[in-house]
């Protein structure tokens, strides 16, 4: 299978990375701005698997040049996607009354509008039966737990959420499913931001164990779907 992983530098990205590259079958596209990050990313798949295959490619996923800087680089490997991840993700930590306009843009860009622009640039690779799956969080359901200093991270997974419904009845007619996962508390770089000291009771190992089987076969079960996956919250 085509993969492509945003946010693959770390956290549940980097997990999800390695633990499809187990299976030889897949080629697997790692996108993140840390270039070093995701050399060592790859050089680990290889030790994992001798016949793994993960090309990094480092991006800013803020830029605007995705059909200059971006697409190029994916068609060089990939002529169709079957599987799109978009788990890249920005966390302000403030009170809301010091939020500025900088950081509203930040946290809509990074969280919702890299799902929206990778999407649509992929989108003549797409075919029947590939599986778009977003990167939510249990902060962006509506009804769920709500936390102070989280109030930019939490409305933009919640657009993520809303996208991914969007997305899913607008492609259906083309058999390209999307699907939202919502993670609760997971033991990422991320989560110690925004609760320091918080010991979450998954890892980031065994959440890739649940993601990289959704990848493959949760469009089988489902579409159009935000599908908490959370044991709990801080």
């Amino acid at each position: 299978m085509n993969i492509i992983i945003t946010g693959a530098s770390q956290g549940i990205g980097n997990a999800v990375v390695k633990k499809l590259a187990q299976d030889s079958k897949n080629h697997i596209i790692a996108i993140s701005r840390n270039a070093e990050k995701l050399n060592a990313l790859a050089k680990d798949c290889q030790q994992i698997n001798s016949d793994s295959t993960v090309y990094p490619i480092p991006f800013d996923l803020a830029s605007s040049n995705y059909a200059f800087d971006l697409l190029p680089k994916i068609l060089e490997k990939f002529d169709t996607v079957d599987i799109l991840v978009n788990n890249a993700g920005y966390l302000v930590k403030k009170e809301f009354f010091d939020l500025t306009d900088e950081d509203f843009d930040q946290a809509f860009n990074i969280n919702v509008k890299t799902v929206f622009k990778l999407s649509r640039a992929l989108l003549p690779n797409f075919k029947s039966g590939t599986h778009i799956i977003n990167v939510g969080s249990m902060g962006g359901i509506q009804g769920s737990a709500k936390f102070p200093g989280l109030s930019l991270y939490s409305a933009a997974k919640g657009a993520v959420a809303v996208l991914s419904e969007a997305m899913a009845e607008e492609f259906k007619d083309r058999g390209i499913s999307v699907n939202c996962l919502a993670f609760g508390a997971v033991q990422t770089e991320m989560l110690e931001q925004a609760f320091p000291g918080y010991q979450a009771p998954i890892s980031p190992d065994q959440i890739a164990n649940f993601v990289a089987e959704f990848c493959v076969n949760g469009n089988k079960f489902f579409n159009g779907k935000i599908l908490p996956v959370s044991i709990s919250t801080p």
